[in-house]
């Protein structure tokens, strides 16, 4: 290897990460696992938030906020919007503004659990502002008022035959 011209200092290598080793074993293999400092095995990592890139953020926000049963935070605007989640445990939604509109079908999307009937709750979203892109035996797929898809499937309270 040859040595590192003098005007450039040599490259460091990373500093290896802090690992607890104090970890007893998994209790269902018996494998001893490492932990980073500060997390405990079997943690895992959860869903703080979902982004959405929007031309409009605010008016996005307002329909989410309605399909949720949730609120638009008061200090959004159309370039930033925040949706806290309703109830406990679901992830908040973020939308900012960005120059460009939607070009493709989305990698990700929601499947929302109807309350009631797939009907009732597709002609709820429709009002909100949702359209109906394909229905199917089992489900109906949306889009919202800025063309991303999700989808709304049966719920509980309504049992598919």
């Amino acid at each position: 290897m040859m040595p590192a011209p003098p005007d450039r200092p040599l490259p460091q290598a990373p500093a290896p990460p802090i690992l607890c080793t104090d970890v007893p074993p998994c209790r269902l293999t018996g494998v001893t696992q490492r932990s980073w400092r500060g997390y405990r095995p079997g943690m895992t990592t959860v869903i703080k938030s979902v982004s959405f890139d929007a031309v409009d953020a605010f008016a996005l926000a307002t329909f989410w906020a309605a399909v949720f049963g949730s609120d638009v935070d008061e200090e959004s605007t159309a370039d930033k919007a925040f949706v806290e989640a309703a109830g406990w445990g679901g992830p908040n939604i973020w939308f900012t503004r960005v120059p460009e509109a939607k070009t493709a079908k989305n990698r990700m999307h929601f499947d929302l659990r109807a309350p009631g009937t797939v009907e009732r709750e597709v002609t709820r979203l429709e009002k909100l502002g949702a359209t109906v892109w394909r229905r199917h035996q089992h489900h109906t797929i949306m889009r919202d008022p800025e063309g991303n898809e999700f989808c709304v499937e049966p719920g509980p309270a309504h049992r598919q035959k």
